[in-house]
C-alpha cells in the first residue's frame, strides 16, 4: 500500500513538473512562427538528378541503424532489455529512426511547409520514446510506460497546434525537454544497467548535431563547399542510435528495483 502511494506521488510530481514547465514557457515566451528561411539550406546541389543530393542521401544511415535496431529488439535476447515496457519504448525508438530516413529524405527532395511534417514527426516519436525508455530505466516502469503513451499523444497535439496556430513553441519543447531531462536523469538517478556513460555520449552527439545545423553555411564555407553543416548534422545524429545500440548490446543488469520482474517476450 505504501509502495502504491509513493508511486502515485511520483507520477503526480512528475506530471505536475511537466505542466508547470509548459505553462511557464507558454506564458513567458512570444509565439514563434515558422520561417521561410528554414527551408533554405547551404548545400542545394543536384547530383545525378537528385535535388539537394547530400541532404537526401545522408539520411540513408538512419534506415540501416533503425532496421538493425528493430530486428535486434524484436528478436528477443541480443539486447540488454529486461522489461516489457522497455521493449515497447525501444521498438518505437527504432521505428522512429527508420521512418526518419524516409521522412527526412522526402522533405529534402523539395523542402517546404507541407513536407516538413514528415521530417519532424518521426524524429519527435524517436525522441519521446527514448525519453520514456530513460524514465523506465532510471525511475519506474509504470511511470515510463504512462509517459510513453502520453508523450505520443503530446507529439500529435504539438504538430496539430503548430499547423493550426502557426506556432512552433510546443514542438520545440518536445525536442528540448527530453534532451535536457535524459542526461539530467542519468546524473541524478542510479542506473539499472551498466554502461550508463553511453547516455552521455548519445546526448553529446545530439547537441553537436544541433550546433552543426545552426552553423550550416559557416561549415559549408570552411570546408570549401564539400559538405554542409546540415548534412553533417544528419551523420552526427545517426551516431545517437549507434551509441545506444552499442550500449544495449553490451550492458548488463546492475540493480533490480523493488517490484520489478525481468521479462522477455
Amino acid at each position: 500500500m505504501v509502495v502504491f502511494y509513493d508511486l502515485r506521488n511520483q507520477r503526480a510530481r512528475f506530471w505536475g513538473g511537466i505542466v508547470l514547465l509548459w505553462l511557464c514557457f507558454m506564458v513567458t515566451t512570444p509565439r514563434i512562427p515558422p520561417s521561410a528561411n528554414h527551408h533554405l539550406f547551404a548545400d542545394m546541389r543536384n547530383f545525378f538528378g537528385v535535388p539537394n543530393t547530400l541532404n537526401v542521401i545522408t539520411n540513408f544511415p538512419f534506415l540501416v541503424v533503425g532496421i538493425v535496431g528493430l530486428v535486434l529488439t524484436l528478436h528477443g535476447n541480443y539486447l540488454g532489455i529486461s522489461l516489457r515496457g522497455e521493449i515497447w519504448g525501444w521498438i518505437l525508438f527504432y521505428a522512429g529512426i527508420t521512418a526518419t530516413a524516409f521522412g527526412s529524405a522526402y522533405y529534402h527532395l523539395k523542402p517546404d511547409d507541407t513536407r516538413i511534417l514528415w521530417d519532424q514527426l518521426p524524429m519527435m516519436i524517436a525522441i519521446t520514446s527514448l525519453f520514456s525508455c530513460s524514465i523506465i530505466e532510471r525511475v519506474n516502469e509504470k511511470i515510463g510506460v504512462t509517459c510513453l503513451l502520453s508523450l505520443l499523444i503530446i507529439v500529435l497535439m504539438s504538430i496539430t497546434y503548430e499547423r493550426a496556430f502557426n506556432d512552433l513553441r510546443i514542438c520545440m519543447m518536445v525536442h528540448l525537454i527530453p534532451c535536457v531531462a535524459i542526461p539530467a536523469m542519468a546524473l541524478l538517478f542510479p542506473p539499472k544497467y551498466t554502461l550508463s556513460r553511453y547516455w552521455f555520449w548519445a546526448s553529446g552527439f545530439y547537441f553537436l548535431a544541433k550546433l552543426e545545423s545552426l552553423a550550416d553555411k559557416k561549415i559549408y564555407r570552411v570546408n570549401r563547399y564539400m559538405i554542409s553543416g546540415h548534412s553533417l548534422e544528419h551523420l552526427c545524429l545517426v551516431m545517437v542510435p549507434i551509441m545506444l545500440t552499442v550500449m544495449l548490446w553490451f550492458r548488463n543488469i546492475k540493480i533490480t528495483r523493488l517490484g520489478e520482474v525481468e521479462q522477455r517476450p
